[in-house]
């Protein structure tokens, strides 16, 4: 009696586990992007499982050993191994026009994170780049930026890339650094210590399937209304006319068994707008596809649907893993176009003059 409570304490124990370990793993990620700043476009990679597991299976061997060898070059080099990262993040900020009625770029950022130190990458960057790299403070942490010579340049003529002269990077946390301009990783600071934080709906329509390879989500509405003064200036708040969901979208690429599933909607407001815009895209898409000279990329196209579900424009699709395989191999493979050697035109032969006699 007693050994039959015991092996059924030790069950209990182990399934206790397995739950607690397959919600660390199914939450991990949306509790590190929680602390992100908030974002108008959120794009989301899993490097971690498109190195490991996608990769080896679109890969010639040579080329697969080749990146491998690379990889193991890179950290033995300076510590860093590309497949030790588990998610990247390109988050995209609409702002309101400046007080002048002058267009404000977007900020744009790209945060990291991982089984990796992000004081030690820092360290290794400002060693590399020496004295081109400058540090600001703002709050308890350190921006390191670097000037980008030909961006300068540039915005001396394009006034609208000055927020895009400087590049910084700073170490959110011991496993995480983020990549973009001052501003926006100034927010990102505030955001990790608590302040101004996305907000939860764009991180749950981001993650909402926690297995995706890609995944983006963002609201061009909001953006284009907050970009072009629809909420007033930066000196001077407005308040919003207009509240809709309109063009909120979401997309993902995930892996079953042997196929990627590409699965996305965007919100259309009502049905008959989901319908007229439905039949709108699939009408470019079918004459964007019949444009693409590759046979096999015509094939993988086609598997893609557009259809109108509600309020919701829904775009599905399957692609079996041995066509995405051959598809990038082919490209790999394709012979280069043989350049001919310009013949060289024949010389001259100088002509002679025969001198006349008087």
């Amino acid at each position: 009696m007693e050994a039959s409570n015991l092996r059924r304490t030790k069950l209990l124990l182990l399934t206790v586990l397995a739950v607690l370990s397959f919600a660390a793993t199914t939450f991990a990620q949306p509790a590190s992007l929680a602390s992100l700043p908030e974002a108008d476009v959120l794009i989301y990679l899993s490097p971690q499982r498109i190195l490991n597991d996608v990769v080896p299976k679109v890969l010639a061997p040579k080329d697969l050993e080749e990146m491998r060898s690379g990889f193991a070059q890179m950290k033995s080099a300076v510590g860093f191994d590309p497949t030790n990262v588990e998610y990247l993040v390109i988050a995209v900020r609409f702002n309101k026009p400046a007080g002048d009625l002058s267009f404000v770029a977007p900020d744009i950022m790209a945060v990291a994170g991982g089984d990796f130190s992000a004081d030690s990458l820092l360290t290794l960057a400002q060693l590399s780049a020496q004295d081109r790299v400058r540090t600001e403070k703002h709050g308890a942490k350190t921006i390191s930026l670097m000037k980008i010579d030909p961006i300068a340049a540039q915005a001396e003529k394009t006034p609208i890339l000055k927020p895009f002269t400087e590049i910084g990077a700073v170490a959110l946390t011991p496993n995480s650094i983020a990549i973009g301009n001052l501003r926006y990783l100034k927010s990102a600071i505030e955001a990790a210590e608590g302040g101004g934080r996305i907000r939860p709906e764009t991180v749950q329509s981001l993650m909402r399937d926690p297995n995706a390879l890609l995944a983006a989500t963002g609201s061009p509405l909001l953006a284009f209304v907050r970009s072009f003064g629809m909420l007033g200036t930066e000196t001077t708040p407005r308040e919003a006319r207009c509240d809709s969901s309109f063009g909120n979208f979401y997309a993902a690429v995930t892996m079953s068994g042997a196929n990627y599933n590409l699965r996305g909607a965007m919100n259309a407001d009502n049905p008959d707008t989901a319908k007229i815009i439905t039949g709108l895209l699939s009408s470019l898409m079918k004459h964007g596809i019949e444009a693409v000279p590759d046979k096999n990329a015509q094939t993988a196209l086609q598997s893609i649907r557009l259809t109108a579900k509600e309020n919701e424009i829904v775009i599905e699709g399957d692609i079996p893993g041995t066509m995405l395989a051959d598809l990038v191999r082919s490209a790999g493979t394709k012979p280069k176009a043989e350049t001919t050697p310009a013949k060289s035109a024949p010389a001259k032969r100088p002509v002679r003059r025969t001198k006349r006699r008087n």
